[in-house]
């Protein structure tokens, strides 16, 4: 059953998405819209399974909550500061999605996510373009999740009933972006970025992406491994890229898709 978000509810719909919800654990991924602070996709799909009392309700959001923290450790008691209207969009979904599952009685569960990496999504149209990248002295800490290790701690967070509230998701693996880009063009085989400085990306980067790059953190995983028991794949970028490659190869000669 699809429905679309950006459309007004459909009173149609309604019982049989609000019957299946409250007989399975509901794990909501669909980002929000581009523009406001606000999320009213989740409020539409909320809104189409009134009435339901899931077992659980996962909602994946993003480390971007944190802000920037000047390279400095965060975890999950660390307050939000969202520094652009991307972040708060996520901001007020965890909001309204711990707000729903409070007045109903559902266990509640949050996962924050960073970027997320893997076979066929890797930097590599980045790079082909010859996008430069900040040289590693202005390059602050990276966070990433390989794609696998996310599914895992979805299927983690559904199963460990005792699992609730907010748990950062990240390999804990701190390599810069540039870092990353570094390792996935050398197992390519083709040219690294250039390098440039924190001012000559202000002339040569787009504004979006150089506010991504300029917020540094380390978003710490401890709750994860602990709570969850989740043991990760891949909890460094090299296993994790290399495996992805492989994996892309396999599926190339293989003619898998």
């Amino acid at each position: 059953m699809r429905i679309d978000l950006d459309a007004a509810p459909d009173p149609a719909l309604q019982p049989a998405l609000a019957a299946a919800a409250g007989q399975a654990a509901v794990v909501y991924l669909a980002p929000p819209p581009d523009r406001g602070t606000t999320d009213p996709r989740l409020t539409a799909f909320m809104a189409q399974i009134e009435g339901a009392t899931p077992p659980v309700f996962v909602y994946i959001s993003t480390t971007g909550v944190y802000g920037d923290a000047g390279g400095a450790l965060v975890d999950e008691f660390t307050p939000v500061a969202p520094s652009n209207d991307r972040s708060r969009r996520r901001v007020a979904a965890e909001s309204t999605t711990q707000s729903w599952c409070a007045e109903r009685g559902v266990r509640c569960v949050i996962l924050r996510v960073p970027g997320i990496y893997g076979p066929n999504r890797l930097p590599l149209e980045r790079l082909q373009r010859h996008e430069p990248a900040l040289r590693e002295a202005d390059a602050g800490p990276g966070n990433r999740i390989h794609v696998d290790d996310l599914a895992a701690a979805i299927v983690a967070a559904v199963d460990h009933r005792s699992a609730q509230g907010v748990f950062n998701v990240t390999d804990g693996d701190y390599s810069s972006t540039t870092a990353y880009l570094q390792l996935t063009a050398s197992a390519a085989g083709i040219e690294p970025p250039a390098l440039i400085s924190k001012a000559e990306a202000r002339e040569k980067i787009p504004a979006g992406m150089l506010s991504f790059l300029l917020e540094s953190r380390r978003v710490d995983n401890r709750r994860m491994l602990a709570d969850l028991g989740l043991q990760l794949q891949y909890p460094t970028l090299q296993a994790g890229v290399l495996a992805s490659f492989a994996e892309m190869r396999h599926a190339q000669e293989t003619g898998a898709t």
